[in-house]
């Protein structure tokens, strides 16, 4: 049976590479053809400080990562503090959507996240927020910065919140940031970072979304979703 059916396998196979062929070849030059000024449209990237614990270490992350997109013309952004969110804990999910923050996401080609690392996960009132929208966020990029008093820089946050923002929607990049031991790595009389090599990390990172939110924003503006 296996061997009677090796030959329609081939072809099915040769007839999917021809398919995946087209389908790539009309991609290309729907992206060929799009005016300069259109790629080079900056993209709208809201920053979201992810916890509202006081004498927070996000805060000055958060606020040097502000900074540093602020210097570029490719990124437009904001800041949003989700302890400034007034979200009711006595339901959940959609129901309890913030009309200001929805449309904040509405408008967002994608979102940076700065959160600390909890207990080996991330807050909960950044879950409790994050579920208020839906639809917002599908087919939107989002990357995201760890802070930990320790070494590792919040990784064991960022694995977990993972698999909550790719079943969200958002399309998540390969590059993070991890501000570690970040109660020595921001000055507490200015707030300042003193690791000059952040500068060059955040930018990788950046460079890396800004290239995933204008593949994914032509992408919603041209390609009809599944």
């Amino acid at each position: 049976m296996r061997a009677r059916n090796e030959p329609v396998m081939r072809i099915a196979r040769a007839r999917f590479r021809q398919i995946a062929l087209v389908c790539f070849f009309r991609f290309l030059s729907q992206i060929l053809r799009m005016p300069a000024q259109d790629l080079a449209r900056p993209v709208f990237l809201p920053i979201v400080i992810g916890t509202p614990r006081q004498g927070r270490l996000t805060e000055p992350a958060a606020n040097f990562v502000f900074s540093e997109v602020a210097k570029r013309s490719d990124i437009k952004t904001e800041l949003i503090d989700i302890r400034k969110i007034p979200i009711p804990v006595d339901d959940a999910g959609e129901a309890l959507k913030n009309s200001q923050f929805c449309a904040t996401v509405e408008r967002a080609d994608g979102l940076i996240i700065v959160a600390p690392e909890y207990n080996h996960s991330f807050p909960g009132l950044l879950k409790h927020v994050l579920d208020t929208n839906l639809e917002e966020y599908i087919h939107k990029a989002v990357g995201i910065c760890g802070v930990s008093a320790g070494p590792f820089g919040g990784a064991r946050m960022i694995e977990s919140l993972l698999p909550v923002l790719r079943e969200l929607g958002l399309v998540t990049i390969f590059w993070d940031v991890y501000f570690s031991t970040a109660g020595k790595l921001f000055d507490p009389a200015t707030g300042n970072i003193t690791d000059p090599a952040y500068s060059r990390r955040l930018e990788k990172f950046l460079n890396e979304l800004v290239w995933m939110a204008r593949a994914l924003r032509y992408a919603r503006e041209n390609i009809p979703a599944p």
